[in-house]
């Protein structure tokens, strides 16, 4: 015997990274020899580390390079001992022949089966990790060696609790001193594990199934149940760390559609799932996967009833296509720049071990279901026999094995300093140095050499798959949703295009993959969300709020019928996709339309989509065409909605793309409003005389105010609505079956008319309603008529409510009663009124609802002092003042009025044209606004890309500061102008009785 046993290793131990380390760990051990009570072990601890023998330069390895293994050899001085007396061969056999004693003698001791696990655990790393540095194992034994074990801790807990559950008489098994014996219970090794690739301080990646048919349950719970819960006491089992540490965490996310399953599922439900939504990238799992626990011929049938799914006998090019994508969607980029060592990932990093997993894998795929020697799950063979094949040459062959062995034994090494699941390499350099020195190097330098030279070649040769298809994005970086986690390259590459939340931006698009949404459950329809998402994901990146417009796409997906034909309409027109990320980041409230109804998308791609909105006449004409479909009365409902919503959404899109000025946007909007009140209007009049007839020579208007009525109106403005009618002397109830007297009728009529536009339907709702500008306010009654509407604006309406008649206008029923309220309103506004008594009125109610709305947020532009208020009250003022000799500046139109009261001499003309132009750059930046936000912004809340269209909106602004700047002085001017055309002849006005609050 040698001073170190039968050990020859091949290369001598690595150097301590930490040579205090390592005297700290040989001093330990030293004390430890004294304290042991079998002398002959203590005189072997003392002899291995005896200053020159060998084996004091393996202690001084590991102590001086590893945390975790100096704990465990701390922990495990005997069989440290017998590892290298035996040599690793025999310990490996003695390890796993001891699990299976202990787990067999355990029985329902839970405690001492976990302690078991874990003792064989600590042995096997030990023994793995210095048949490692001292080169005396070759990767495949290294991976094997901690495979085997996983599999035989899996084996001994799958065993444990299927006894448990047969000895309380819930299941009962085939062989019971066998319990995993036609159990029907199995476990899918994915990964490494399926591969028997298992890395040093590796995650496991496990699907557990079982078959209802041979799965004898009888306990309270469904047999899922039962394996629901059996999977997580196997977790725990597996992953609990008590005092003697941990075996292995265990990942289950590559089970079909984790998001959404058990953690357990039925063959029947893997199955269906496979032959209906598997995904390339899960075929591309399913290459390694392999029964590695329980009921093994149970998942050897399993894996042959879905090997159709996995293998391929044609070669299917839509799935080509789609494997080519995801290559795609993965970096690469032949002799790319320089690649940093510090803080690279040596898996999933440029370069890295899943670039030489997916170079074979992907071949594999497209061939492997002609060629059954392809199949193989291992990458290296995997590689060979491609070789062999001649789908790939010899150099590429030697080259990637020989990369994937250094890249895999650099990912052990740094695994072993603290048992830490990272491929990370560390960023600090005198880290980095010791892991330099672990994995024999002299010194940093040639290390870095070595690591970047294979970095390179992979990456040279991942590149090579690519040289044939045409590249998705010019962009570089990662942008991979496909397996059960999120790739570090690709959260970082959405974190630089924007996304605040990545990881969220990752999950929801895997989502997609699995095919949860309607739209995506054909394999057509998947394959061509793929090819698109780079575009797809860069285009929502280049939207005011990305991770928004991805939630509101997201809901898009949600509300599609079918994918397939509207992916390949987005293929086919890229500037369509260009603008859904637009509205879907920019236009919450046009993608909430959109979202429900996607076939809108077609209509963009007609020729009059960005078009100027049709005339009234034209507008008036499509809806009865489109209202003849009707078959009842909610089916009018609905159609109207479906109209108007369509009309505003053209309107939108135009809006959001500068095809539309606010002006023309606004009239477009009212127009649109006004068609379908006076439409409805009429289908409700006739629904509604079904039961109670027709009031004879009897008829009821639709006056609008506001918004509407200026024909000013926004994507966000609710309808301000007056109704009036008029029934001659002497008519005393309506004609129908259950006749109603005029007041009842009209009352009943217009509640019936304000409830078709603002009761939901399956179409949404039509428009919110406010009535509190009618006579009397909410104190009055819905309808009034004609003679009572006259009374009350010349005897008791304040001056407030004649302010808002300034914006009124007849928009729905017939035209003679039109023309009369028309009338009641030009003679109200053109009635003379005292000046100084007019101006304290008005600046009493400007204060008023200063008080209660005011806002110092330029953002506020409605009651922002020097905004929107301001000036629509500096109109309505004027003319109030002075439309009894100047009836042609009577307008609802803000803006048109101010300019009448220009032309008429009533105004300095700068001052009228300067607050024209006010009011249209405040409608510009609000119509702008309530199309892309909620609420009232601030600086801080506006994304960067809003900043800029809002700078494009306001005419002269040269950038966001300047227009802040223009706004404020825009503002400050507005206001001096009200002050000294309101304010101040207020101030010299006697004091009145105040008004009374609006409504």
């Amino acid at each position: 015997m040698t001073d170190f046993g039968v050990l020859d290793p091949p290369r001598p131990p690595p150097r301590p990274a930490d040579p205090d380390r390592a005297a700290r760990g040989l001093e330990r051990w030293l004390d430890h020899a004294e304290r042991e009570p079998d002398p002959d072990r203590a005189a072997r601890m003392r002899a291995l580390a005896e200053e020159g023998a060998p084996g004091r330069a393996v202690l001084e390895a590991l102590f001086g390079n590893s945390p975790f293994l100096t704990h465990c050899v701390r922990a495990e001085p005997a069989w440290l001992c017998r590892l290298v007396d035996d040599g690793p061969d025999a310990a490996r056999a003695a390890a796993l022949d001891a699990l299976a004693d202990e787990a067999a003698a355990a029985g329902d001791d839970q405690p001492r089966l976990m302690r078991a696990l874990r003792v064989a655990k600590r042995r096997l790393a030990l023994t793995t990790a210095l048949a490692d540095i001292l080169g005396l194992w070759s990767l495949e034994q290294i991976t094997g060696t901690l495979s085997t074990l996983a599999e035989a801790a899996l084996d001994a807990g799958c065993a444990h609790l299927l006894g448990r559950l047969h000895a309380k008489g819930d299941l009962v098994l085939p062989w019971p001193e066998t319990p995993i014996r036609d159990c029907g219970l199995f476990i899918l090794g994915m990964g490494k594990l399926g591969a028997r690739e298992l890395n040093y301080s590796s995650d496991i990646d496990l699907i557990v199934l079982f078959d209802e048919e041979r799965l004898d349950y009888r306990g309270r719970l469904t047999p899922r149940e039962a394996m629901v819960r059996l999977t997580r006491d196997l977790v725990r089992l597996m992953e609990e760390r008590t005092g003697d540490g941990y075996v292995f965490r265990c990942d289950l996310r590559l089970r079909p559609d984790p998001g959404s399953t058990p953690l357990a599922l039925s063959t029947e439900a893997a199955e269906v799932y496979y032959e209906s939504f598997g995904q390339n990238w899960e075929r591309a799992a399913m290459i390694k996967a392999r029964p590695v626990a329980g009921d093994r011929p149970a998942g050897d049938r399993f894996l042959e009833a879905i090997r159709p799914f996995v293998w391929r006998r044609s070669l299917d090019f839509n799935a080509i296509q789609d494997i080519h994508s995801i290559k795609r969607q993965i970096h690469a980029q032949r002799g790319h720049a320089v690649v940093a060592v510090e803080g690279h990932n040596v898996k999933v990093g440029r370069g890295g071990i899943r670039e030489v997993e997916f170079f074979a894998q992907t071949q594999q795929l497209i061939w492997g279901g002609r060629e059954p020697r392809l199949r193989a799950r291992e990458t290296v063979p995997a590689l060979r026999a491609l070789a062999e094949r001649g789908l790939i040459g010899p150099q590429a062959r030697d080259d990637l094995i020989a990369a994937y062995g250094f890249l895999r034994t650099v990912e052990h090494r740094l695994q072993m300093i603290d048992d830490a699941q990272t491929q990370t390499l560390p960023h600090d350099t005198d880290k980095l140095r010791g892991l330099a020195l672990f994995l024999g190097y002299d010194g940093l330098k040639a290390f870095a050499l070595a690591l970047k030279a294979t970095l390179m070649t992979v990456q040279d040769h991942y590149a090579d798959l690519f040289e044939d298809e045409p590249a998705l994005s010019e962009s570089e970086g990662n942008l991979v949703f496909t397996g059960g986690e999120d790739d570090p390259e690709t959260l970082r590459t959405l974190s630089e295009l924007g996304f605040a939340n990545p990881h969220a931006v990752a999950s929801t698009i895997r989502g997609w993959h699995h095919g949860r949404y309607r739209a995506l459950r054909s394999t057509r329809a998947r394959e061509r969300l793929t090819e698109l998402m780079p575009i797809l994901v860069r285009a929502l990146a280049d939207t005011v709020n990305p991770d928004a417009a991805l939630l509101r796409f997201d809901s898009f997906l949600g509300h599609l019928p079918a994918g397939a034909q509207l992916f390949a309409l987005f293929a086919a027109n890229p500037g369509l996709l260009a603008l859904l990320a637009e509205i879907m980041g920019d236009a919450p409230r046009l993608a909430e339309h959109l979202a429900r109804n996607p076939r809108l998308l077609e209509a963009v791609l007609e020729p009059d989509f960005m078009e100027p909105a049709p005339p009234p006449a034209v507008l008036r004409e499509s809806l009865d065409v489109a209202l003849r479909d009707a078959r009842g009365y909610e089916d009018v409902l609905d159609i109207c909605r479906r109209w108007a919503n369509d009309h505003r959404f053209q309107v939108g899109v135009q809006t959001l793309r500068g095809q539309q000025p606010p002006g023309a946007a606004g009239r477009a909007l009212s127009d649109v409003a006004d068609t379908v009140l006076d439409a409805l209007l009429e289908r409700v009049w006739t629904h509604f005389a079904e039961t109670h007839g027709a009031m004879p020579d009897g008829a009821v208007a639709v006056v609008a105010l506001g918004k509407l009525g200026g024909q000013e109106m926004t994507p966000t403005s609710d309808l301000d609505l007056i109704m009036v009618y008029d029934v001659p002397e002497g008519v005393e109830q309506s004609d129908g079956p259950r006749p109603l007297a005029p007041t009842v009728y009209y009352t009943r009529l217009v509640q019936r008319f304000v409830n078709a536009i603002t009761v939901n339907t399956a179409q949404g709702r039509l428009y919110e309603v406010d009535m509190r500008l009618r006579p009397s306010g909410n104190k009055g009654p819905l309808a009034t008529s004609l003679t009572a509407f006259r009374r009350y604006q010349g005897e008791a309406a304040w001056t407030w409510e004649h302010q808002a008649l300034t914006r009124a206008r007849v928009v729905a029923g017939p035209p003679w009663l039109g023309e009369r309220v028309a009338g009641v309103i030009r003679d109200t506004i053109r009635r003379p009124r005292d000046p100084a008594r007019l101006a304290r009125e008005v600046d009493a109610m400007r204060a008023r609802m200063d008080a209660e709305h005011g806002d110092a947020c330029r953002w506020n532009i409605k009651h922002v002092r020097g905004g929107l208020v301001d000036l629509e009250f500096v109109a309505q003022f004027l003319q109030l003042c002075h439309a009894h000799d100047h009836p042609e500046i009577v307008v609802p139109n803000t803006a048109e009025g101010l300019r009448r009261v220009g032309a008429a001499g009533l105004l300095p003309e700068e001052d009228a044209a300067f607050l024209s132009a006010a009011h249209h750059r405040w409608l510009s930046l609000q119509s702008m606004l309530r199309h892309t936000m909620d609420g009232v912004p601030d600086d801080a809340a506006l994304p960067a890309g809003l900043k800029g269209r809002l700078v494009t909106v306001w005419e002269g602004a040269a950038d966001f500061p300047d227009l802040k700047a223009q706004m404020d002085a825009t503002a400050a001017r507005v206001k001096a102008l009200y002050d000294r055309i309101v304010a101040e002849p207020a101030a010299r006005a006697p004091a009145a009785e105040a008004a009374p609050a609006e409504g």
